[in-house]
């Protein structure tokens, strides 16, 4: 046999250590990093003290980088056109970003250079040429805090429920490291039957769930490809809000408070959450068009898949069976926002009591997993880029999208900073608006992303607040031994 026909030891190894360096991305990573689709999750630490940045590169390289070999991998794409995660060396400095602004100026002052800020690197697409992330430290005071980092992350790298994992084993609890972040349990509402006919509740229930599953994939079908929502106040139909400026404003409830209303309508958190925001959009949207108060509006509610009660650690998290593993297990429930209604008005726990039916009747429907089948096919017979473009007409024909994490009960710390608050937006998606919830230390930190010289996000987040303080009123209005039946 020639030299040259025999098989090459070296060269062998070499490429079976290559695509041991290779990783499939999952289906919903392409549809996420595609010419159709690009989002980011922008998470925004708000320090209690001035930042200290000289052990960042120390702690990017010892604590960041090894949290998962996706940070330190490009998307590439493989022989088949399927992508693949490829492991580079990463160029720290290239990922580090402190931004310079004017010295000497007030805290509110660096509040309008902030937002600019966010806005700037929010419309920025990530280099492909790089792993998709990058960390920007601001050392200028704002009126909320000493100091802020901002974590952006691409987000096919995981969902919130992945990089919040992720930047949790960055964090330490503030008033003792050597102890966990703990977190609020996520559990099941149990309800006894105490009704004989069991089996005819059962058989309806069944029928429920087969022809809400029916009407809801139908209806998204038709959401994602034929109907738009109105053009309303919150949604301005523009085809290039993704790629345009927008303004970020938050507000800060009391998780007391949304307890207090939850016991008093029997209905979940997110139920209570979900009824305020419906509420405040509605209460904006009648102010700046009173028309627009009974348009069809339909907000996009993100929806974990996992399992799960709380959240694991990363190391269990990349294991091949893990009971909440890292990646992207998402889906979109459509919700049609409530109408605002002169009853309504009168009587505000109805916009809680009647998300809490309209995201009943979605959890019970299997919509999401004939959608997720759909996508599936498409990818394969069109590629996923037809899949990619299949989800970002699903966002573009809403009004607007809503997700949510949780957040740990005790202040965490970020290399010695303790970190007085925290807020996350999802930027790239391609509607007017996004509203967001983390809850954090006993609070809530609801978070507006708005089309800037669009939507006035400032009295976008009054008009929320309103709606808790209209709600939580009625509520306390309400005896303990009464029966709430709207």
């Amino acid at each position: 046999m020639k030299t040259a026909e025999r098989e090459n030891p070296l060269s062998k190894r070499i490429m079976e250590f290559e695509e041991e360096e290779k990783e499939p991305v999952s289906p919903t990573g392409q549809y996420l990093n595609s010419s159709a689709l690009s989002l980011s999750v922008l998470c925004i630490l708000e320090s209690e003290v001035p930042i200290d940045d000289s052990p960042a590169m120390t702690l990017l390289k010892d604590v960041f980088l090894p949290i998962n070999p996706r940070f330190s991998s490009l998307m590439v794409a493989g022989e088949n056109g399927e992508k693949q995660w490829k492991r580079v060396e990463v160029k720290l400095e290239n990922h580090l970003k402190v931004p310079v602004f004017p010295s000497g100026l007030s805290p509110e002052a660096y509040d309008m250079y902030l937002d600019d800020y966010i806005s700037k690197i929010g419309m920025e697409q990530l280099p492909q040429s790089q792993p998709l992330w990058e960390i920007h430290i601001i050392k200028y005071p704002t009126s909320h805090a000493a100091g802020i980092v901002i974590f952006k992350l691409h987000h096919s790298l995981g969902d919130g429920f992945s990089l919040m994992g992720a930047l949790l084993s960055c964090l330490q609890r503030a008033d003792n490291p050597s102890l966990p972040l703990t977190f609020p349990t996520v559990s099941a509402r149990l309800h006894s039957n105490k009704n004989n006919n069991s089996i005819f509740r059962c058989v309806s229930k069944i029928f429920s769930a087969v022809s809400e599953t029916v009407s809801d994939f139908c209806r998204s079908i038709a959401k994602s490809t034929l109907l738009e929502d109105d053009q309303t106040p919150i949604r301005s139909g523009n085809a290039a809000a993704e790629f345009g400026p927008m303004t970020i404003a938050t507000m800060t409830f009391s998780l007391d408070h949304i307890k207090q209303i939850k016991t008093k309508v029997d209905a979940t958190i997110n139920d209570v959450v979900m009824g305020i925001i419906f509420l405040g959009t509605r209460l904006y949207m009648q102010e700046m068009c009173q028309d627009s108060s009974k348009a069809s509006s339909t907000a996009l509610v993100l929806l974990n898949t996992r399992v799960f009660r709380s959240y694991e650690s990363v190391k269990d998290m990349v294991k091949p069976n893990a009971k909440t593993p890292w990646g992207n297990y998402i889906a979109f429930l459509h919700v049609p926002i409530p109408e605002l209604t002169d009853a309504r008005f009168a009587n505000p726990l109805e916009f809680v009591l009647e998300a809490q039916q309209i995201i009943n009747g979605k959890k019970n429907s299997l919509a999401c997993y004939l959608t997720g089948g759909l996508l599936e096919i498409l990818k394969k017979v069109r590629g996923p880029e037809a899949a990619a473009r299949f989800i970002h007409g699903t966002l573009k024909n809403a009004s607007m999208g809503i997700s949510n994490i949780i957040g740990p009960v005790e202040k965490m710390a970020l290399a010695n900073h303790p970190m007085k608050g925290f807020y996350f937006m999802v930027v790239g998606a391609p509607h007017s608006l996004s509203i967001t919830i983390a809850s954090y230390m006993g609070k809530l930190r609801v978070a507006v992303g708005a089309e800037k010289g669009f939507i006035d996000s400032q009295k976008l987040t009054s008009c929320i607040e309103t709606a808790f303080q209209m709600i939580l009123k009625t509520s306390c209005e309400i005896s303990s031994t009464d029966h709430i039946n709207f």
